[in-house]
């Protein structure tokens, strides 16, 4: 694999060495050890697949409060997405800054996110599936979010979304 810095503190991207031959492609997606190598947490407690019907649909802006806050590592298994993420952390020098990348089944890039960072993306065709490897359990009661249009953060969305929960579109303007 290999881990490449994102421009905002401690987001890696993960990118898969991939192995051809006659047979196609082998690529490990996660080693324990090549993620600790790397300074990255590898605790899983919990995996989740979103799969979304409709381009255009938006989740998020996601995170949990601490105690019970969430590190990701988030790929997309089916069609494609563009994935942001805004640093939250008020000690961070990146704090408020937002970070886009597409992942896709074509591209098979990961994105590994640490506590302290709020997580969305947008599917960019029909038919995308969305693969999180969480390293806490979900916990409603700590469960927050960020609107997604928000100024505060002026995040570049590639296209409009149609399809947003009630709940993603009831968050309020974030105070930094």
């Amino acid at each position: 694999m290999i881990f490449e810095k994102a421009n905002l503190n401690d987001l890696v991207i993960v990118k898969p060495e991939e192995n051809f031959d006659p047979r196609g492609l082998f690529s490990r997606t996660f080693c324990k050890k090549e993620f600790e190598e790397n300074g990255l947490d590898v605790n899983i407690s919990q995996c989740n697949t979103s799969f979304n019907l409709k381009k255009a649909t938006l989740r998020g802006m996601h995170y949990q409060i601490k105690p019970f806050e969430e590190k990701k590592l988030v790929r997309c298994t089916s069609g494609s997405i563009y994935d942001v993420v805004v640093d939250i952390r008020k000690d961070s020098s990146t704090y408020s800054q937002w970070f886009g990348i597409e992942l896709s089944s074509k591209n098979r890039f990961a994105i590994y996110i640490p506590n302290g960072f709020a997580h969305g993306f947008i599917t960019l065709e029909d038919n995308s599936e969305v693969f999180y490897q969480m390293s806490d359990f979900f916990h409603p009661q700590s469960s927050r979010g960020l609107r997604w249009n928000d100024e505060a953060f002026k995040i570049s969305w590639p296209l409009e979304p149609k399809i947003i929960s009630e709940k993603d579109l009831s968050y309020s303007d974030f105070i930094k």
